[in-house]
């Protein structure tokens, strides 16, 4: 297979560029010195999937030279920048990185809400720039039993309502796209009144950027506000109506404000700067030495994920709009494509159908996952040639039935998605679920109770369970200069057991047949993501 070209725009942790660079699959061009002019015209042509940042816009220029590009990786949480509408015309799939930053998000808020009922930052100067010593002046409140409104309940707000949980506030959640119990699962409150949050002695909004929360507060909702709010804002620019903010900072209407971000960047002259009841930051969000760190690794494995074909994890612009999808659904979308893709590849035969079966919550968004799992298991014969668009079209050409099918809960989880997948040579079932928001795992194959995650390349090793398996297979393993990175072992009620080793390197033929000439052998494969 010829190598997939990965160029990275802008500056990225060097952790992310250890995996492209690493991959022997991925040809890395790192292009963050060179000149955009350059940039757009000379190295643009040659990538099948580009990672970028804030520095490097994909407008009309960069799409024009975009000729072979499928995928375009934003390193971040926003997409401002980025010609979404223009991308999808082209057939260019625009993926963001939302989750890295998360923590780093949250902590900045609090810092924030702290620094505002404390004026820790006046105190400061006052003592180090000016050395005046005057306690008196520096009188704030405190946290403790002030009520809290959260705009946005996801994954950052829901961990700003458990932080300011720890303080003692009493936290009211607004966020309609949610299920209430995400919020009062938390002991927080929830409500669908958006009134009740104005209400709050501190308000903090976590919500995207779009046409719904521009200026969603303005000088309407100010002025419903307690007198004396504080209004913090780490999210994006412009969800607060500035204008609308710098009077009521210049009346104390509002009484402090914690802003991180602003409408245009950078914003050295603003007027908000100007106050002396704002803390300000510049853009810091996603400023910490982890963050950077999770962020290019995130986004380098997205992009060799999309550069194989494998998936396109956080994808804003797919046909299903992804982007209006509650959060917990986007991991079982991802997670159906990567066991449709594992079952083509275990079973590598004509495919007769597709049954996706979900249980729990997720199951709104079957017929979806119906669309996700077709291109994981078609994607594996097709390569490039299928996509989220043409996937059933394909499939129904091709007279591969597809079953979308709700079942009952009672697995004991929140939610379990399965693909059983029926080719020329016989069936197989996987099914999975997602723990804490984002960690999927495969739960089944077959009959058999494992937990593995769908990553890297994986073995699987049927046989009679019988002593010494174990042992054989990875003398076998360390004879072919293989490294097993893990190693899950399932059993049935036949006495025949399955084990799925992943391993750092290639599986080879010869490995296979090693595996396959074990007495205890009953099936080998293997299958990468």
């Amino acid at each position: 297979m010829s190598k997939k070209t990965i160029v990275v725009c802008d500056h990225i942790h060097q952790s992310g560029l250890d995996i492209l660079a690493n991959d022997s699959e991925i040809e890395l061009i790192n292009a963050a010195d060179e000149p955009k002019d350059k940039l757009v015209s000379e190295i643009i042509p040659l990538a099948d999937v580009a990672i970028t940042r804030s520095s490097t816009d994909v407008d009309a220029a960069f799409l024009a030279s975009a000729k072979k590009i499928t995928a375009v990786v934003r390193a971040g949480v926003g997409v401002d920048n980025v010609d979404i509408p223009g991308s999808s015309k082209q057939g260019i799939v625009i993926m963001n990185v939302p989750t890295a930053n998360t923590i780093a998000a949250v902590e900045l808020t609090m810092t924030h809400m702290l620094s505002c009922v404390r004026a820790f930052p006046y105190a400061h100067n006052n003592l180090k720039l000016d050395r005046v010593w005057r306690r008196q002046d520096w009188y704030g409140t405190e946290l403790k039993d002030k009520k809290l409104g959260i705009i946005g309940f996801g994954n950052i707000g829901s961990r700003v309502g458990t932080r300011a949980k720890a303080f003692e506030m009493d936290v009211l959640a607004y966020d309609p796209y949610i299920d209430p119990s995400k919020a009062t699962d938390l002991d927080i409150g929830y409500t669908k009144n958006f009134e009740d949050i104005l209400a709050c002695d501190i308000i903090t909004i976590h919500t995207p950027k779009n046409q719904e929360t521009i200026g969603m507060i303005g000088s309407e909702e100010i002025a419903k506000m307690k007198d004396g709010v504080i209004l913090i804002n780490c999210a994006r620019g412009g969800l607060y109506d500035e204008d609308a903010l710098l009077e009521g900072l210049k009346s104390r209407k509002i009484a402090m404000a914690g802003i991180d971000v602003f409408n245009k960047e950078p914003a050295t002259d603003h007027p908000l700067l100007d106050l002396d009841n704002v803390t300000v930051t510049p853009h810091l969000g996603a400023n910490t030495k982890e963050s950077q760190r999770n962020i290019a690794i995130q986004a380098a494995e997205n992009a060799i994920s999309a550069a194989k074909g494998i998936a396109y994890p956080n994808a804003l612009n797919l046909p299903i709009k992804e982007n209006e999808l509650p959060d917990f659904v986007r991991p079982y979308l991802e997670l159906v494509q990567k066991m449709g893709h594992l079952s083509a590849q275990i079973m590598k035969s004509a495919v007769k159908s597709i049954k996706v079966t979900a249980k729990g919550p997720v199951s709104d968004y079957v017929e979806s996952m119906g669309t996700f799992a077709t291109v994981g298991v078609l994607t594996e014969s097709l390569g490039d040639q299928i996509n989220y668009v043409n996937a059933e079209f394909v499939a129904q050409e091709r007279g591969i039935e597809i079953a979308k099918e709700v079942k009952p809960n009672t697995s004991g989880f929140t939610n379990k998605v399965s693909v059983k997948l029926t080719t020329a040579e016989g069936t197989i079932s996987i099914a999975g679920t997602v723990f804490d928001d984002t960690e999927q795992r495969i739960i089944e194959i077959d009959d058999y109770i494992l937990d593995v995650e769908p990553k890297g390349t994986m073995v699987f090793f049927r046989n009679t369970d019988t002593p010494g398996v174990i042992g054989n297979v990875g003398q076998i393993m360390a004879q072919n200069n293989l490294n097993i990175s893990d190693f899950r072992l399932g059993r049935d009620n036949k006495h025949q057991a399955l084990a799925v080793v992943r391993v750092d390197g290639k599986v080879t033929k010869e490995l296979l047949e090693q595996l396959s000439a074990l007495e205890a052998c009953i099936s080998v494969s293997h299958a990468t993501l």
